[in-house]
């Protein structure tokens, strides 16, 4: 587990208490169809689902426990819960509103800047993309950021899903490329070390946008007190 990097900085500072709650645990990621039993989402204010390295769709691999989230997130939204969702957590709440997960034609890895409606809620990055598979949004949730490979942020209700990562910090991405990442950004035609430079070099900015979209977000959808935060 990377943790929540500028998202979970960003929540702490607006008063939030922050429980994790980790999914796979990391003995088992290679073998990830593990029995899970989701905590109650009635003593939150806000669910965090965040990024996964399998497919939304690879029920061979993960398992029953997808299905699980899925009716978890589905309950959660029904009881007006707000939800971020953050890419794999972004395709899971596509997919709750009847949106469909697929493999991207152009995966994404590293910075990228993307188009957006609304500024101050989505700001145009670049954000931390690492991504092979993509949501299709249905006629219903307001698309609201994009760019060429991939819708990037939709809202609907009280959820805002997005396929990028604005929680990703250089100790975060440390992480990631420890775990057999560094394979996956070469086979991408990217220097791993050259990408966490950038990432060291992008990171005041790259926090002060996570910031932009956590003050927006809580302010147009959350505003609730007192305020208790799921990241799973």
């Amino acid at each position: 587990m990377s943790g929540s990097g500028y998202i979970g900085e960003a929540l702490r500072n607006l008063g939030y208490h922050i429980d994790d709650f980790l999914v796979v645990p990391e003995d088992r990621f290679r073998t990830p169809d593990v029995a899970v039993s989701f905590p109650d989402f009635r003593g939150y204010d806000l669910i965090v689902p965040m990024g996964a390295p399998w497919s939304v769709y690879d029920d061979t691999t993960i398992g029953s426990w997808v299905h699980d989230e899925l009716r978890f997130l589905e309950q959660a939204q029904r009881a007006r819960i707000a939800i971020l969702g953050i890419c794999f957590g972004g395709q899971l709440l596509a997919k709750v509103n009847g949106g469909k997960v697929v493999r991207s034609p152009t995966p994404e890895i590293g910075w990228h800047l993307v188009d957006t409606d609304d500024p101050r809620a989505i700001p145009p990055g670049p954000w931390f993309e690492w991504h092979y598979d993509r949501f299709i949004l249905p006629v219903g949730p307001n698309e609201i950021a994009r760019n060429a490979s991939a819708p990037q942020a939709f809202r609907t209700g009280r959820s805002l899903g997005l396929q990028f990562h604005p929680e990703i910090d250089p100790q975060g991405l440390m992480v990631w490329l420890d775990e057999e990442g560094s394979d996956q950004v070469r086979r991408a035609g990217l220097d791993p070390k050259a990408l966490l430079q950038y990432t060291r070099r992008a990171a005041p900015a790259a926090r002060a946008s996570a910031f932009k979209l956590i003050d927006a977000f809580h302010n147009d959808i959350v505003l609730a007190s007192p305020t208790c935060a799921l990241e799973v």
